[in-house]
């Protein structure tokens, strides 16, 4: 029997616990200088005069600096040096040698765990701003497709292996034409700048081919052109051995079939409506785009059933190369056989979440997935 897919208020399993654990830690957080100074004071209240509370004092605006607002830490810094002022006063030693190395610690600290707030909200704001940078190019080189396109529901995901990377070298595309609803999903060889640059010449010379090519093969051997006129104006090893794997469909107006031309890329997934699990294996596998010169065949585009209810999963290997701490890889046909979802999007969200999941956080290569679903 096949199993249910996810309600529409459901998080995937571990998410919500996780978001409970992230929301309790910064409650946590935004108390924890006040409970220093109240440990602090209780310390000095309840210990012998010669017994020194100034490291909690001390800690209080040091921790409210790199996590809390500009205000919240000044006031903490002020906070502290009350404190330690008034307990002075209360036991009368506030002259004593030891109580004035004592304030001018603790006013000390707080002036410079200012100045250590000022320091990281301001390259927090250059992050932020170079993070909108990288954003508005993911949206430029990579945007994300419609929710519906040629009556189809799409959904796409980018899960970058580095930290507050937006795009790669994996790429994903859909397009209606014509002939259908066409889609590439590759990987390109390498990383960094090069690897943007490839994405962006596959997939405009994708929008273009798709619309005026008649066939899938006629696309791919376009985007075949392409990169070798790409790697012409390349210099270094990458202009020499670069490469993109790439599986291309098809999806016609007027059939319930899927074309694909697969180009050395992971195959992709056939989810049927009853959980039943399919792998479109390439009858004729082939060389990736951009290694031509090893060898030139024509492509041929293998056709399969594509039934209402059905989901076309699209996938780069950082899905199936994923591996967790005993060097397991994650299989997605095991993990996803039997099971049933709702919509695309909630595949692609799963999805996402058991990989983070498998890998313990510690991807080490980008992926890119893209669902399409047959009303």
């Amino acid at each position: 029997m096949p199993v249910p897919g996810p309600g529409p208020a459901s998080l995937p399993p571990g998410e919500g616990g996780e978001r409970r654990r992230i929301s309790g830690a910064r409650a946590f957080v935004r108390v924890l200088p006040l409970l220093l100074l109240v440990a602090g004071t209780c310390h000095d209240c309840l210990t012998p005069s010669t017994f020194t509370a100034a490291p909690l004092f001390t800690a209080a605006p040091l921790v409210a600096a790199p996590l809390l607002s500009r205000r919240v830490t000044l006031l903490t810094g002020v906070a502290a040096v009350a404190v330690v002022l008034g307990l002075r006063l209360g036991r009368g030693a506030v002259l004593r040698a030891e109580s004035v190395t004592e304030l001018v610690t603790v006013a000390t600290v707080a002036v410079l765990a200012v100045i250590v707030n000022i320091l990281v909200r301001r390259s927090q704001e250059r992050l932020a701003s170079a993070r909108e940078i990288a954003e508005a190019a993911q949206y430029a080189v990579l945007p994300e497709p419609a929710d519906r396109i040629g009556g189809l529901e799409i959904a796409a995901r980018y899960e970058a292996a580095q930290a507050d990377a937006f795009i790669g070298g994996d790429l994903y595309a859909v397009q209606d034409s014509p002939y259908g609803v066409r889609l590439v999903v590759g990987d390109v060889r390498g990383k960094g700048m090069g690897a943007v640059a490839a994405v962006a010449v596959v997939i405009g010379a994708f929008r273009e081919s798709a619309e005026q090519e008649a066939t899938l093969e006629a696309v791919a051997q376009r985007l075949e052109r392409a990169l070798a006129r790409e790697g012409t104006r390349g210099n270094g090893i990458d202009a020499i051995e670069g490469f993109t794997t790439a599986v291309l469909a098809e999806i016609p107006h007027d059939a319930k079939v899927v074309r694909i031309v697969n180009r050395g890329h992971p195959p992709p997934l056939l989810l049927y409506a009853d959980g039943t699990l399919r792998t479109l294996l390439a009858a004729d596998p082939a060389l990736p785009l951009g290694m031509g010169d090893l060898g030139v065949w024509p492509d041929r585009a293998e056709e399969t059933d594509f039934p209402a209810g059905a989901t076309l999963l699209f996938h780069t290997d950082g899905l199936s190369e994923a591996r967790d701490g005993h060097g397991r890889f994650y299989d997605p046909e095991r993990q996803l056989a039997g099971r049933t979802f709702r919509d695309p999007d909630t595949l692609l969200t799963t999805l996402a979440s058991e990989v983070r999941r498998h890998s313990g956080g510690g991807m080490t290569d980008d992926m890119a997935l893209l669902a399409v679903r047959r009303p």
